[in-house]
């Protein structure tokens, strides 16, 4: 049974229905907006781009660590060049070039 008590007027009633059309009209676009493929591929898009994002920034971050632990051990505190470490990996740097170049040549000849 249908609930009789409804006390607004018809102008009430239709003002209210007017408003929940509105409404209603707004949600189905806003639907709309959301489901359409360019806002799908858009927000696919941003998230693929905020992960790329935050894993250079985590490379960036490991990279630099790398680098700054590796400057520390030729360099001291106050910039100045460690010699007693630097002489020994220049040395076998150029042996490393030596036999690669000694090795290239006999294979040349052979």
């Amino acid at each position: 049974m249908a609930d009789t008590s409804d006390t607004r007027t018809p102008a009430q009633i239709e003002a209210d229905i007017k408003r929940r059309r509105e409404m209603l009209a707004e949600t189905l676009d806003e639907i709309g907006v959301r489901v359409h493929p360019k806002t799908i591929v858009g927000d696919a898009k941003a998230k693929v781009v905020s992960n790329i994002d935050h894993t250079l920034g985590r490379a960036y971050v490991g990279v630099n660590k790398v680098l700054t632990d590796t400057k520390a051990q030729f360099v001291d505190e106050e910039g100045s060049p460690r010699l007693e470490r630097i002489v020994p990996v220049a040395l076998v740097a150029v042996g490393l070039v030596g036999l690669l170049a000694l090795g290239s040549t006999r294979r040349r000849k052979g």
